[in-house]
């Protein structure tokens, strides 16, 4: 099997939530990083509107900019296969530097391509994404908090700000999976 008909199987974790907010996740070993924060993009509920990086044996990975407070490799350049080549890998991809969103990042499984099926593919994952721009998972736990207790003295704004009731368990695998189809057809950067 060459790498080029690998697919991965990988589960993103977001760092300090609990319970844990995840998605497991099948992608081509060939991908870029560029490509791998786009699916996670999608399949977390992330709304792209921040930067991000990913952090693998402490080197770090983005797209390099004149304003990097520290030298960055182009995660245009780097493929899945080549920085994470075996199961059991693990690196770190964050967004929202100011909420710091820190998602454990693992290759569970690699499997032969299979030609019926289509990449990228959520299998399962467990939780709703956090709101962007919340204060990160101190600041959801306290969302969570007030928006679950009409009581609470910020449930009102809470409700307001977010447009409506939040459940934290709602999870849209199909939902996820149509995005990840129509993936080539948003306008990322």
């Amino acid at each position: 099997m060459t790498s080029s008909d690998k697919i991965y199987q990988i589960k993103v974790t977001l760092r300090r939530s609990k319970p844990p907010i995840w998605r497991r996740l099948l992608v081509h070993s060939n991908i870029t990083l560029l490509d791998l924060h786009k699916i996670i993009q999608i399949a977390m509920g992330w709304e792209n509107s921040h930067l991000h990086q990913f952090i693998i044996a402490d080197e770090y990975y983005s797209i390099p900019s004149e304003e990097d407070w520290q030298p960055v490799r182009d995660e245009r350049k780097y493929h899945l296969a080549k920085i994470a080549p075996t199961e059991r890998s693990k690196f770190i991809y964050e967004y929202d530097f100011g909420d710091n969103w820190e998602h454990d990042v693992l290759v569970e499984e690699l499997f032969p391509l299979d030609p019926k099926m289509k990449y990228p593919y959520c299998v399962k994952g467990r939780r709703a994404c956090p709101p962007e721009d919340v204060g990160g998972v101190w600041g959801f736990d306290e969302f969570l908090e007030a928006i679950q207790n009409p009581k609470h003295e910020e449930h009102e704004s809470y409700i307001e700000w977010w447009g409506g009731q939040y459940d934290p368990k709602a999870l849209d695998l199909d939902e996820i999976n149509q995005g990840l189809q129509e993936i080539d057809k948003i306008a990322w950067l």
